[in-house]
């Protein structure tokens, strides 16, 4: 194995999970304060947009690979090894507090005539639209996540205005019963009307960069924001896949941005990322992120995971139309807990909390040692 060039970037990807960490003293770390123990690192060093030979490094033999590498190279690496095992701070949402010790479940809630998914179902029809939230949230859902613009392929743009008018009459029936709620969408003023009619959260597929005012929205505010990664400029959502790394670049992409948001006033532990599985990717890129997930806690912001229903689980299952995909669904939630995320973005609640609760309960019997 070569030595790892003094110029390179080098990324740190948790791997070599173990079930719980007795009598691992030193040989293991925890993601984010959360439920998982690792025993080692993927260190992954990219010099001129290639990565060099594989290389995994155990927790114990960390400090000897730190101590090989320049200044720069290991201070960076000592920030990100922190930040990856830094606990997520709990956000206070009015009358709910979202923890990140283990996977929550968003609810996704489509008031849109034209969503790839479930897309008419409660287009027109605000209580209705509501009800299914309180359902969702009978049914385990820490977060209704409400949107009135389809992100499809193909989808046409959404006046604000139209925007407006069927989301913020179903958070408001939300918000009064306490229901926790993020607004998905890309515009500002939406995300103001949103905001203040009971919203906590914004979660912006542009990551705020579509709308030239929505930093200042999430500024003013001082909200949560879900920023999530696509290739093309603010209009682009599903731009033509070109990756040479695709883990690497949206990692470096989301951390950029995060450095931006920073300097404009927003704190690093009011983000959450979103990887953007489905957004201008392929198959084969959207695996490649789905397999390195536990890459992003580097950048020390809670991780949502969305790939409900996508179109990757019909690519790999004899091309499955979007309300056949709940075994496709469930598999990938499931492998996103593994993998550390602390929100998962889905549309079968109910099924996605019950397969939660049985990795949870595998977890705790873990953590409980025979003696």
């Amino acid at each position: 194995m070569t030595d790892i060039a003094p110029t390179a970037d080098l990324y740190f990807r948790p791997a070599a999970f173990v079930d719980a960490p007795f009598g691992l003293d030193g040989k293991v770390k925890r993601v984010a304060g959360g439920l998982l123990w690792f025993s080692a690192f993927e260190v992954i060093a990219v010099e001129g947009g290639e990565r060099a030979e594989p290389r995994l490094v155990t927790v114990e033999a960390l400090d000897a690979l730190l101590d090989t590498l320049t200044d720069k190279q290991a201070a960076a690496a000592r920030e990100t090894i922190a930040r990856i095992e830094a606990p997520r701070a709990p956000l206070a949402l009015g009358e709910r507090t979202l923890r990140f010790e283990a996977p929550l479940v968003a609810g996704i809630l489509n008031v849109t005539p034209d969503s790839f998914s479930d897309g008419g179902q409660h287009d027109g029809d605000p209580q209705g639209a509501a009800d299914a939230g309180f359902a969702m949230a009978a049914d385990g859902a820490a977060l209704i996540d409400v949107g009135g613009e389809s992100t499809r392929p193909g989808a046409a743009d959404v006046w604000e205005g139209d925007e407006i008018e069927r989301v913020v009459p179903v958070i408001e029936r939300l918000a009064k019963s306490g229901v926790a709620i993020s607004v998905d969408t890309r515009k500002a003023v939406v995300m103001e009307a949103a905001l203040a009619a009971g919203a906590a959260i914004v979660n912006d597929v542009s990551a705020l960069r579509y709308d030239d005012r929505a930093i200042e929205v999430v500024v003013k505010a001082g909200c949560p924001v879900v920023i999530m990664h696509h290739a093309g400029k603010g209009h682009e959502l599903h731009a033509d896949p070109n990756y040479a790394d695709p883990l690497i670049e949206v990692y470096d992409w989301l951390a950029d941005r995060i450095a931006m948001l920073e300097a404009a006033g927003i704190a690093r532990d009011r983000v959450i990322v979103d990887p953007g599985i489905g957004f201008g990717k392929g198959l084969q890129h959207n695996l490649a992120l789905i397999n390195g997930l536990a890459l992003f806690h580097g950048l020390g912001c809670p991780v949502m995971l969305g790939a409900s229903r996508k179109r990757m689980i019909g690519a790999l299952s004899n091309e499955a139309p979007p309300e056949k995909r709940l075994g496709g669904s469930l598999a990938l939630a499931l492998e996103g807990a593994a993998r550390g995320a602390q929100l998962l973005r889905v549309h079968d609640v109910a099924e996605s909390v019950q397969a939660l609760h049985v990795w949870r309960g595998l977890k705790d019997q873990a953590l409980m040692p025979i003696v």
